[in-house]
């Protein structure tokens, strides 16, 4: 009976990371292909917004309200600043550092995926998981204030709940901090939205996922 329970889980582990695996690939595919036509996009709007604004001013004015509006759309996209970026990979690495396995990647196609989503969740502030395949941590923190780190700090104090002798939660949960350092984890990309209740909604999605039944996080 033990041998057919352990055969099962680890053909239901196997049968997981290969649709994980499968649709990581195809939702890179479909990115790129949505990166181009977004580069294409913007490359046409600044084009034309040269030809008409040359047609009413200086050149040099035209250059700088053209400056001025792509600085205002890379400006819009919080998520793509170093300060943010670092404000979850350092606490995440701590972390994982601390029981001895490998250093996380920032990526920018899971922070994609986590900001399509959070956005999703912008009417709500719900605390609710989406379909995602990956691995995926959640916060929802009441006003505007919460950082990064303050999100991933949440999610690391639930080692207080884990018992690794045992792998198991011996409190209300322990799976946010398990994933922040299952020790086949490479990956992440996170989101930070503002909802319209003025909350804080962050989320964080892994590759490969971790939180395996009857499996170690390290």
């Amino acid at each position: 009976m033990g041998s057919e329970l352990i055969t099962s889980v680890y053909i239901f582990l196997g049968e997981k990371a290969e649709a994980s695996q499968n649709y990581y690939s195809d939702y890179l595919k479909e990115q790129r292909i949505r990166n181009y036509l977004q580069r294409r996009l913007r490359l046409t709007i600044v084009m034309r917004m040269t030809t008409l604004l040359k047609s009413c001013c200086s050149i040099s004015i035209c250059i700088l309200i053209t400056t001025m509006g792509m600085s205002s759309v890379n400006a819009a996209d919080m998520n793509a600043t170093a300060a943010f970026i670092e404000g979850f990979l350092v606490p995440h690495n701590q972390a994982r550092n601390a029981v001895g396995v490998g250093r996380l990647q920032w990526d920018r196609k899971l922070a994609n995926y986590a900001r399509n989503y959070a956005r999703q969740r912008r009417g709500d502030c719900l605390l609710q998981h989406s379909d995602s395949p990956f691995g995926e941590n959640i916060f929802w923190g009441s006003g505007n204030s919460w950082t990064p780190l303050q999100a991933v700090a949440a999610w690391i104090d639930e080692k207080k709940w884990f018992d690794y002798a045992k792998n198991i939660c011996t409190g209300p949960d322990c799976t946010h901090y398990t994933q922040v350092v299952w020790r086949t984890t490479t990956n992440v990309g996170c989101a930070k939205i503002k909802c319209n209740s003025g909350d804080t909604f962050i989320t964080c999605n892994y590759y490969p996922p971790g939180n395996y039944i009857a499996a170690r996080p390290y």
